[in-house]
């Protein structure tokens, strides 16, 4: 890492909290021994309600944690069960009560919508629900049927058809604005100054590293963007790690660079400089010309400035859309 100082540490993978505030802390006092710590860094723990047994949240916070991130997911114990989760609405407000009480005064809630039966109201009372805890950030996000899960393979009926999934976004956008939420990113939400860092820096394209089982790093080196993932065996990055096997550099290609960073950077309501395109992919500015000039003419973009450029309300609408402009 060159010296550079780590501005954020994120635990992440859902069920960090199955591991005791003993154990977090040896993690946290290795990552100082051999990091520069920023004077204020972000540091990150996900936890399921249902998981935080193994200590109580003032553990974590004397550990070194000092941002929490619950999954909730609903508020909704039916849905919970459709979902599969082990904890219920009871458990997150318990969790959440705890983490106040423990002395965490930066939360965040991961909340689901456009679930199976879902209705715009069930949604709305959903995002209530996660307002009414006081959370300094809410992740709000749709249901995603990925490849490889049960879902995908056999989909639960009554998943919200677009034109539902589109009246739960748009109330609860107008919701989460009157709460005095900002949008930071697609499925961000903050209160002001609370967006969290750490993503904040996959949506700008900076660097991060990857360490445990699957993990995904970035680098950047000379040449531009290098990419390297550890094993996903948990037992194969356990052996990896002994043998101080060193991971495979993955040089990021020209074309690939572009679409990465507008992939990322097209998620932010804020847009991107052209001065950070060009100093993150090192592509001159001058290659985006004619796709960002046709995406504005068609008002899914916007010029905010001589230097930055950002979706439109259309433009976020259909961002896959926009997105796509911009692959190989």
């Amino acid at each position: 890492a060159n010296g550079r100082p780590l501005v954020s540490v994120f635990l992440g993978g859902g069920t960090p909290s199955l591991f005791t505030p003993d154990e977090i802390a040896a993690v946290l006092d290795t990552v100082r021994e051999h990091f520069v710590l920023a004077p204020d860094v972000e540091i990150t723990m996900e936890a399921n309600p249902g998981t935080v047994e193994f200590g109580q949240p003032a553990g974590y916070l004397a550990a070194g944690v000092n941002r929490l991130s619950l999954g909730a997911q609903s508020f909704n114990d039916d849905m919970l069960n459709v979902l599969g989760r082990i904890h219920s609405s009871d458990d997150i407000r318990r969790t959440f009560d705890d983490a106040r009480d423990a002395g965490f005064t930066n939360i965040n809630v991961d909340v689901m919508h456009s679930l199976p039966g879902q209705t715009p109201d069930t949604a709305l009372a959903d995002i209530e629900a996660a307002i009414g805890l006081g959370p300094e950030h809410i992740s709000w996000y749709q249901l995603t049927l990925e490849p490889n899960t049960v879902f995908f393979t056999r989909p639960p009926p009554g998943i919200p058809d677009e034109e539902n999934a589109g009246e739960i976004i748009d109330r609860g956008r107008t919701r989460l604005l009157a709460a005095g939420f900002e949008q930071v990113e697609v499925s961000a939400w903050s209160k002001p100054g609370k967006a969290c860092r750490h993503n904040l820096n996959y949506w700008e394209f900076g660097d991060y590293l990857a360490t445990g089982a699957g993990a995904h790093g970035k680098l950047t080196g000379r040449d531009g963007p290098l990419r390297y993932v550890r094993p996903a065996n948990p037992t194969a990055f356990m052996l990896s790690v002994e043998s101080s096997e060193a991971p495979e550099l993955i040089h990021v290609d020209r074309e690939d660079r572009l679409f990465e960073f507008m992939l990322m950077a097209l998620r932010l309501p804020s847009g991107f400089s052209r001065r950070s395109f060009e100093e993150t992919t090192g592509i001159p500015g001058a290659e985006l010309d004619d796709r960002l000039a046709a995406s504005v003419k068609e008002r899914l973009l916007e010029q905010v400035d001589s230097d930055r450029i950002r979706p439109t309300e259309l433009g976020f609408r259909f961002l896959n859309d926009l997105q796509a402009r911009f692959l190989p």
